[in-house]
């Protein structure tokens, strides 16, 4: 029997993760070499739908935005790509290069070195060596391009972009002289490379775009002409401590020491997996924005917080949250997730948009908000905070009444901005399997102008992965699948363990999921690579924190 080119995309998959784990266990290999080779070919032959036109002859723009987003900035000039634990780099006298759509800390150590700081688990490796092997790919298209006489000699294209490069500024005419030259090299169209250079041009370096095709294409050329082949090393501290929940543990302990501190170990505890900006704005913006914003609805009030110039609105928020019971835990463990405190104890007259059912202080909620995790960071940052607290010689059992998870996932029969309410999680490449009652259903939602889905949702390894062949599959297959996210079984594998087999929290913990659609990678120009939610988010997001707070309130 054939295999179909769904079966055919799952096992390309799977090989691409059991050879990034065992270059991983190697300690460094070359991406464009012998080495690299398994990993190259499974992409290429997975293409999917994030990357584009990867495995054609012309550059792929969409998808090499959407990497360049989640990289550090100037990495395309290095030869040498160091994965590291937290090594103490951060005091050196080295500045943490962040990427604006992944929270790692990067340091730019020479002018052929960058380092990347791993404090997230293997699922932050994954993500990385997937995106740096789409960046290659992409490289050595250029570099092939542009040889000729049989590698002797670059295109007058080439030469073009070369000399437009060396001038420290670029008038018009000559930037667009360089964006018809680098079309050509790209095999794109000028209005696709004239966009792609606005997209990227910053105040700072207007012609980045143009940089970063230089450079792509350059070390591509030195590893074609000179054999010195870019290398990728995972440094002997990191392969040492991958796995053992080290900053995990240490964001545990912070959190539970400052609970002890308040003296909210006793009380009922809600952990909230979201944002860091909807449960406080659902609790106290209508009522601290009442003045400010008079005659605004909810949704209004959230559409105006979220605008990127409205930091005096944002600062008003805080500033009611802090002086009616929030605290702010900034982390300090490498995890790279923030948490927020509520007491709601600690409300005063007329401060909150809820009013908790509970009259004793005693048995009021407290709200614990966290910051989104990453892939399998899921399972050992709720694993660790759902251990119980040791001081002293005394245990103290996390008193967790509910968690509740608000996320952003892809959706495979829907648009942005509709939502899903999974009744079970299963895992990627296997048959694992998470049932549970969710807390939440359709009906809460139905009668606000947005599609709800209830069923599967799917675990990926990393959403950047899919095609269109394997989420059909999931859409099209008995497992109901509705949605597919990056961390749901790993929630639930930890909740599972602590409240079923560990019994250190309540057995009859609470669970409540739901997702709005961040995409839909099934509709061409609806992949995560078409660009972000804008305004479309504000609404789900607000909508699923609502139902979340009215049942904690409730309770």
């Amino acid at each position: 029997m054939e295999t179909t080119r769904a079966q055919e995309s799952t096992n390309a998959i799977e090989r691409m993760y059991i050879t990034m784990r065992h270059l991983f266990n190697r300690g460094f290999y070359k991406p464009m070499g012998v080495s690299g080779e398994t990993l190259r070919n499974a992409l290429l032959q997975l293409r999917p739908e994030i990357y584009g036109s990867i495995g054609e002859d012309k550059a792929e723009l969409e998808g090499l935005t959407y990497v360049l987003e989640r990289l550090p900035e100037g990495i395309e000039q290095c030869r040498f790509i160091n994965l590291t634990s937290d090594e103490g780099y951060g005091r050196s006298h080295f500045k943490p290069i962040i990427p604006p759509k992944r929270r790692r800390n990067c340091y730019r150590i020479d002018s052929e070195q960058m380092n990347i700081e791993i404090t997230r688990g293997r699922s932050d490796i994954y993500d990385i060596l997937t995106h740096l092997t789409f960046l290659f790919v992409e490289s050595d298209k250029i570099g092939r391009r542009v040889l000729i006489d049989e590698g002797k000699k670059t295109i007058r294209d080439w030469q073009k972009l070369e000399r437009a490069i060396s001038k420290e500024k670029l008038s018009q005419a000559d930037r667009e002289t360089a964006l018809i030259h680098t079309a050509n090299i790209l095999g794109r169209s000028f209005t696709d490379v004239a966009a792609l250079y606005d997209k990227l041009a910053t105040k700072k370096n207007p012609s980045r775009f143009l940089q970063i095709i230089y450079w792509m294409g350059k070390l591509a050329i030195e590893e074609r002409t000179t054999g010195e082949k870019r290398t990728i090393t995972f440094s002997t501290l990191l392969r040492e401590r991958l796995g053992h929940h080290i900053h995990g543990e240490r964001w545990a302990n912070n959190i539970k020491s400052v609970l002890q501190r308040e003296q909210l170990l006793q009380r009922p505890l809600h952990i909230i997996s979201s944002n860091m900006h909807s449960v406080l704005n659902s609790l106290f913006a209508r009522k601290a924005l009442a003045k400010t914003l008079p005659g605004k609805t909810d949704l209004e009030i959230y559409e105006a917080l979220s605008d990127t110039g409205s930091r005096k609105l944002r600062e008003l928020v805080t500033s009611r949250a802090l002086k009616n019971g929030m605290i702010q835990i900034d982390d300090l463990s490498g995890t790279n997730i923030d948490v927020q405190l509520f007491d709601t104890a600690r409300l005063g007259p007329d401060a909150c948009c809820y009013e908790p059912a509970a009259k004793n202080d005693a048995d009021k909620p407290v709200i614990l908000v966290m910051d989104y995790a990453f892939g399998e960071q899921a399972f050992e940052t709720i694993d660790e905070l759902l251990k119980p607290y040791a001081t002293k010689g005394d245990l103290h059992y996390m008193p967790v009444a509910s968690i509740s998870i608000m996320g952003k996932a892809g959706i495979l029969d829907g648009d942005k901005g509709d939502l899903m309410i999974p009744s079970a999680h299963i895992f990627e490449g296997t048959a694992d399997n998470y049932p549970f009652y969710n807390e939440l259903s359709k009906e809460d939602f139905e009668g606000n102008g947005l599609k709800v889905y209830e069923g599967t949702m799917v675990t990926v390894l990393g959403t950047s992965l899919q095609n269109k062949d394997i989420l059909s599959f999931f859409h099209d297959s008995t497992w109901n699948v509705i949605g597919l996210e990056m961390e749901g079984v790993h929630y639930q594998k930890a909740i599972q363990s602590a409240s079923r087999i560990r019994k250190s929290i309540r057995e009859d913990v609470k669970v409540r999921y739901a997702y709005y659609a961040s995409d839909n990678p099934l509709k061409t120009g609806h992949t995560l690579a078409s660009g972000g939610l804008g305004t479309t988010g504000v609404k789900p997001t607000y909508l699923i924190t609502d139902k979340i707070l009215k049942q904690i309130f409730n309770s």
